[in-house]
């Protein structure tokens, strides 16, 4: 996977001890880190991210949980309910919304690639129209599902039709600070968590079949 790649192998250990301090340098510029044991590198979570809300996101959570540093720790689950833009959504996957809908451990079971929208994008939806959503188990559980795409796809690789695990396709076009995922924009995307790859999203997305029945 491109987004977990760009660490140094085992393979090449130095035996004399320590890395040069230039290849250490080069290391921390690659945006590799190594680990105490002096084992596996692993990536800078920032390193691939896209989009012109990066930094303001940065600026909000600078640190904790809820950061791009914190939500690599965790399964994407734990790392949205961590995430202070995500409360909506946190609470619709969770079954707190509505307790027939509880998609946690399914997304935290596989590797995902999750338009995430930010609580400004659902607050954006009528008050009755979410009222009715929230109680439609079925209908939640479409809406939902239509933001989760099978693997992670990281910035460079995620423009193009895409079959959501809801079974519709959704087309992400645009590059770098300019992705689309339908109509919405991405506002901050390549956000890495345990098992997923995340953008965040200013639009909650329908399903092509609910969009025509509504």
């Amino acid at each position: 996977m491109s987004a977990c790649s760009g660490g140094m192998g085992e393979d090449a250990p130095d035996s004399q001890g320590e890395q040069p301090a230039a290849t250490q340098e080069q290391s921390a510029e690659e945006g590799g880190m190594t680990s105490d044991d002096g084992g596996e590198m692993a990536m800078d979570p920032a390193a691939n991210l896209v989009g012109p809300g990066c930094a303001d996101y940065a600026a909000m959570v600078p640190d904790g949980a809820g950061s791009v540093e914190g939500m690599a720790q965790d399964p994407v689950s734990v790392a949205a309910s961590n995430n202070p833009m995500l409360t909506t959504l946190t609470s619709a996957i969770s079954g707190e919304l509505n307790p027939d809908v509880d998609l946690a451990d399914t997304l935290d079971g596989d590797e995902f690639t999750v338009f995430a929208p930010v609580d400004d994008a659902f607050s954006a939806i009528p008050d009755d129209d979410l009222t009715a959503l929230a109680g439609d188990a079925e209908g939640l559980t479409e809406v939902l599902t239509y933001h989760v795409v099978p693997g992670q796809l990281s910035p460079d690789e995620i423009a193009g039709t895409l079959t959501t695990v809801q079974g519709e396709d959704v087309e992400v076009t645009g590059s770098g600070d300019d992705l689309m995922v339908g109509d919405a924009a991405v506002i901050c995307g390549g956000v890495q968590t345990q098992n997923a790859t995340v953008y965040l999203i200013d639009t909650v997305l329908m399903p092509p079949m609910m969009a025509e029945q509504g």
